[in-house]
């Protein structure tokens, strides 16, 4: 099993709107970064963990335990004219961008930035590397384990 951060605006999606959703799952669209849209496309599996981030907004952190609840798919977004995500290079016979669905399994309080760049153990998880920005990394199985003791913690 792989696990992965996924940043959200909670503006666009929090994880209350996603408990809200039918079976707590929503689908990940608006990921515009081809790293990302591989992550999705080629390496993620039904089942893996996902640690459901909040970002761009005032206290940016881990707020949820999430699992990925579908294979890939197209985006329906970018066939949309009307959508901000829209994209007029893809067609449904040769779609650009991907996404999965995301089943929100429990909120957890809210694991700041600040805090995970204090824990010494979390030094080399991908989100806190300089320059890092994409809004899909993959999660490490010794940092899985300390975000999740720590959050326990709480």
């Amino acid at each position: 099993m792989n696990h992965w951060l996924m940043k959200s605006e909670p503006a666009e999606c929090s994880v209350d709107d996603a408990l809200a959703a039918p079976d707590a799952t929503v689908p990940w669209v608006g990921v515009r970064n081809y790293q990302a849209r591989n992550f999705m496309r080629d390496a993620m599996r039904v089942g893996d963990g996902v640690l459901f981030y909040h970002s761009s907004c005032a206290e940016p952190g881990i707020v949820g335990i999430a699992r990925v609840a579908s294979a890939p798919y197209p985006d329906p977004t970018q066939f949309d004219p009307k959508s901000h995500y829209h994209d007029a290079a893809a067609t449904p016979e040769k779609p650009r961008w991907m996404l999965v669905d995301v089943q929100v399994l429990r909120k957890t309080r809210n694991l700041t930035l600040a805090e995970l760049r204090a824990d010494p153990l979390l030094q080399d998880l991908v989100l806190l590397r300089k320059g890092s920005r994409l809004s899909i990394t993959p999660v490490e199985a010794h940092h899985w384990k300390t975000i999740l003791k720590r959050l326990d913690a709480a």
